[in-house]
C-alpha cells in the first residue's frame, strides 16, 4: 500500500515537543517484525519508530484516564491501538521502547494522544527483550 493510500492519524493534543505535527500516518518498516515510523504528513523528515507493546510487554495495559478517552472521543478501550515510542540504539539489544507516554490511537476514528501516565512507575527507557511463548506473567 502506498504511503498516500495509508489513513490519516490525527493528535487531537500536540505531541510533546512538536506542537506543530498533528497528522501522521503509520508505515510498516519490516515485513518480518511489528515495528512501524509513525510520520509526519507536516514534516516528512519526522517520524518516531513505535510498535505495538505485546510482543515485548505482554502485561503492558496502561489505565487511561478520563480525561484522555474524552480527548480519543471514546469509552471503548477495545478501539484503541497502543503504540510505544522506541528509541534506537546502536545495535537491536540497545533499544528501548517509553512505556511512561503510549501513543493510543481510537482506530475507528483514527484520532490518537500521546498520553503521560504519571504516577505509573513505568519506565522511560524499558530493553526491549522480546517475550517468550509460554512464560508466565510475572
Amino acid at each position: 500500500m502506498a504511503e498516500d493510500d495509508l489513513p490519516v492519524i490525527e493528535f487531537v493534543a500536540p505531541v510533546p515537543g512538536f506542537p506543530d505535527r498533528r497528522r501522521f500516518v503509520l508505515v510498516r518498516l519490516d515485513d518480518q517484525a511489528p515495528v512501524y515510523a509513525l510520520r509526519s504528513l507536516e514534516d516528512p523528515e519526522l517520524r518516531f519508530l513505535v510498535l505495538p507493546p505485546l510482543p515485548f510487554f505482554p502485561d503492558y495495559a496502561p489505565e487511561i484516564d478520563e480525561q484522555t478517552l474524552d480527548l480519543l472521543g471514546t469509552r471503548d478501550i477495545e478501539r484503541i491501538l497502543i503504540l510505544l515510542v522506541v528509541t534506537a540504539g546502536d545495535s537491536a539489544a540497545e533499544a528501548t521502547a517509553n512505556l511512561l507516554a503510549p501513543i493510543l490511537v481510537d482506530r475507528d476514528t483514527m484520532r490518537a494522544v500521546q498520553a503521560i501516565l504519571g504516577n505509573s512507575g513505568l519506565g522511560l527507557a524499558a530493553p526491549l527483550v522480546p517475550a517468550r511463548a509460554g512464560t508466565a506473567a510475572a
